[in-house]
């Protein structure tokens, strides 16, 4: 009686593990086609008052985003992303620049945070029907559209006694983003990722016409990514 209880005992074992297996299989055969992904890193604006850039003197500041992606195809995604970044001027401008912002009533000081929000299309280097059949390494790149809203507190000299004033704007901005991700596994991945957010504004530090260009933002993040499928297919 023992050994025949033995023998049914592995093979409803052995039925047991089949069932999973082939559930897990096609389990994996419903492709993971949406990914959320947290980044954070690394920041600067450029501003008319934001520092000399090509001397490297300017403000390194944080920012953060959250992104929630649809992946249309093999090759192209939709991307949502919800952000986070400070801003700051920087550097040490020469006397005769803070004259010529003396005589422009312009802004010395700019400091605070922007918040922002863009759609962004992306294609991969590297395609895939499913999330099981990511390659090791992918690059991908893409340029949407955005709309940012600034709060920052603003003085029109360097002297503390002065009490800055808070001023808000909000603008639109196209995003161009690239970056080149790595598989941590079946269902996550590394990226590191750079973006350039070209604004439509040159106040957004309340100092206008000084820099050549209008005012700018670019970051460097360390993105993680989850793959993840609507509970009504688990």
């Amino acid at each position: 009686m023992k050994p025949l209880f033995k023998h049914l005992a592995f093979l409803l074992l052995l039925l047991s593990s089949g069932t999973i297996q082939g559930q897990n299989f096609y389990k994996e055969r419903i492709s993971r086609d949406n990914i959320l992904a947290i980044g954070i890193g690394p920041s600067f604006a450029y501003l008319d008052n934001g520092g000399q850039y090509r001397a490297l003197s300017f403000a390194i500041k944080p920012s953060v985003s959250v992104g929630l992606t649809k992946r249309l195809s093999n090759s192209l995604d939709l991307r949502s992303t919800l952000g986070y970044q400070y801003i700051s001027n920087g550097g040490n401008p020469s006397f005769a620049v803070r004259d010529m912002w003396y005589e422009n009533y312009s802004s010395f000081t700019a400091k605070g945070p922007l918040y922002y929000f863009d759609v962004t299309p992306r294609i991969y280097l590297k395609g895939f029907s499913n999330h099981m059949h990511r390659s090791l390494f992918n690059l991908y790149g893409g340029v949407g559209l955005g709309i940012l809203h600034s709060r920052t507190e603003q003085t029109k000299s360097f002297e503390s006694e002065e009490i800055p004033t808070e001023h808000k704007i909000t603008t639109g901005y196209v995003p161009v983003r690239a970056g080149l991700s790595y598989r941590l596994g079946p269902y996550s991945d590394i990226a590191l990722e750079g973006t350039m957010m070209l604004t439509f504004t040159d106040n957004l530090d309340g100092n206008v016409g000084f820099n050549r260009f209008a005012d700018h933002l670019f970051q460097t993040q360390l993105m993680y990514r989850m793959y993840f499928v609507p509970k009504n297919k688990d």
